[in-house]
């Protein structure tokens, strides 16, 4: 080499859980974790939602409800248990004070819209 700079080769770590881990990796592991924990009630929605006979279950007015009604809202209530890991992935791999703002942002849309659809159709 006739710069005579020693050329440095980049040092290999252990993966996410070692003292530098990607950022992405960490995003991608909590929401591996995220997704574990919520992986039974997006299950339990997306039943809900496909079959429509489970109306009878819950008695009272939602048994009442329109049939359209409670089928949209219980796969709205599916796609948001869905993104959720999606989400929590993406905000601790940004971790800025703007990815928050838009994870509450988009959180805070989600539950209006579930609250919409349940006193519209449901209530």
């Amino acid at each position: 080499m006739a710069s005579g700079k020693k050329q440095q080769e980049p040092e290999l770590h252990g993966g996410v859980l070692s003292g530098n881990g990607s950022p992405a990796l960490w995003g991608t592991l909590i929401g591996l974790i995220v997704f574990a924990f919520v992986a039974v009630p997006i299950s339990a929605a997306v039943r809900f939602a496909t079959h429509p006979a489970t109306q009878q279950l819950f008695g009272g007015r939602l048994s009442d409800a329109t049939q359209g009604g409670y089928v949209a809202f219980w796969w709205i209530v599916a796609i948001f248990l869905l993104a959720l890991p999606f989400l929590v992935g993406w905000g601790v791999a940004k971790l800025s004070g703007k990815t928050l703002a838009i994870i509450a942002a988009v959180v805070g849309l989600f539950f209006i819209i579930t609250l919409v659809m349940g006193q519209l159709f449901v209530f």
